[in-house]
């Protein structure tokens, strides 16, 4: 449970809160890019909250320190994923149908910025690279998982953006701006073709996160900015609250940054 509901637990009646717990219980979730950052906070919290999570990423040693490290009524599953290509993207989705089940919950989380982030700078090598992984890998992953969803009528995608997906920033640089609107306009298109299937997708921009994307930015950033800034617990908690929502609710797209960051 999110910390508003830790609040709120000792006044809820039993049924409210035998609700609550089981509202994600065994629910199958995906999740790419969840070694380290927002990802594997996303895993962390829906699997403390009882959903059957497979967590994907390039190297296999951050997603099983992840996994050891929760205590949940279901043990995260690990399988690695590289969603710039084709074969292992269907080898993870495979994985999670042969031992867990359809999924229910898709997130896209996967996600690269480079440092030579300026027109005049990026190699253009970097330009399809960078499209690869935000957006057409994202497409692919949609892609496995959508059939299933439609034909039982339910199933929900996240898609995790940026506000670099609804502002292009300088800061976040041509390629990534250009990327996360791919995957803004992807996740509407989609959207509105299933809305009458069930189907529900919701788009999440996050400002400045916490994550080892920082790492990548040209100039360093300072261990008190990264304090000050939203850390990928902030990101679980929202998305959990999505996810709970019942079936004939959908938030198409929402925006979360820190306190501090100018929003125009």
């Amino acid at each position: 449970m999110n910390r508003l509901f830790i609040w709120l637990y000792p006044y809820l009646t039993a049924a409210t809160r035998e609700r609550i717990q089981m509202t994600l219980n065994g629910k199958v979730v995906a999740i790419t890019g969840g070694g380290t950052g927002i990802g594997a906070g996303l895993a962390r919290g829906l699997a403390l909250a009882g959903a059957n999570v497979t967590v994907g990423g390039r190297r296999s040693e951050p997603l099983q320190t992840l996994a050891d490290s929760v205590d949940s009524p279901l043990p995260i599953r690990t399988h690695t994923i590289d969603v710039a290509e084709n074969a292992s993207i269907e080898a993870f989705f495979s994985d999670i149908r042969d031992q867990a089940g359809q999924v229910d919950i898709l997130i896209n989380s996967a996600g690269i910025n480079i440092a030579k982030r300026t027109m005049a700078e990026m190699d253009p090598d970097e330009w399809d690279r960078v499209l690869r992984i935000n957006a057409t890998g994202a497409y692919r992953c949609m892609r496995e998982v959508l059939p299933a969803m439609r034909d039982r009528r339910d199933g929900l995608v996240v898609n995790v953006s940026s506000i670099a997906g609804k502002r292009a920033i300088s800061l976040g640089g041509v390629v990534y701006c250009a990327s996360k609107f791919a995957m803004t306009a992807m996740g509407t298109a989609v959207a509105n073709e299933v809305r009458h299937e069930g189907v529900r997708i919701t788009n999440v921009y996050p400002g400045e996160v916490n994550t080892p994307i920082l790492d990548q930015r040209p100039v360093p950033v300072s261990d008190e900015h990264r304090e000050s800034i939203l850390q990928p617990e902030d990101i679980a908690e929202l998305v959990l609250t999505i996810c709970r929502l019942p079936p004939r609710a959908c938030v198409p797209e929402i925006v979360i940054k820190p306190t501090t960051q100018e929003w125009v």
